[in-house]
């Protein structure tokens, strides 16, 4: 027999309804209604409602301990994402896309930009990091020359390109 579900929610029905309509957020609307379900007792056990959600059972235990540890608004509150900074500032981009487009002194290749940027600015920043960032930002590409067939007669590629 599965693990029935004997949760004291605290909040009325009317509460968390009005909760579930004025979220927009669709992870928060689920948790919302797992509790709105456990109040009204439709599922007896807790695997029946995840299934029901879409949810794994897990999920549903994690976000059951979660209201039993901080309530509702601890359950509501979504913590993923965050204020993700770049490796690469707003100062090294400026000095890349000068480089980029200096004719002069220009970049050899993603190695001899990771030196650069080492050498100028002090940053130790991954190969693979600074060659995506490039490609990203400036659509910067790897040439290759054209490979040349073995065999190919100088003196008659001359001739045909003479006549009219």
């Amino acid at each position: 027999m599965g693990m029935t579900s004997n949760l004291k929610i605290k909040e009325s029905i009317s509460s968390l309804e009005a909760a579930f309509k004025s979220s927009d957020n669709f992870k928060v609307r689920q948790r919302i209604q797992s509790l709105i379900f456990l109040k009204q007792g439709k599922f007896q056990r807790q695997a029946d409602l995840a299934e029901y959600l879409g949810v794994d059972r897990s999920s549903l235990k994690r976000w059951i301990r979660q209201y039993k540890d901080t309530g509702l608004d601890g359950l509501t509150t979504l913590k993923s994402g965050g204020n993700y900074k770049g490796v690469i500032s707003e100062v090294l981009h400026k000095a890349l896309a000068k480089k980029m487009n200096d004719s002069q002194d220009p970049l050899l290749g993603y190695w001899h930009a990771v030196s650069w940027v080492k050498e100028h600015f002090g940053e130790d920043i991954h190969y693979q990091t600074l060659r995506s960032y490039l490609i990203r930002h400036f659509k910067t590409k790897k040439k290759h020359p054209r490979k040349s067939h073995y065999k190919k007669d100088e003196q008659a590629l001359e001739v045909f390109k003479k006549t009219p």
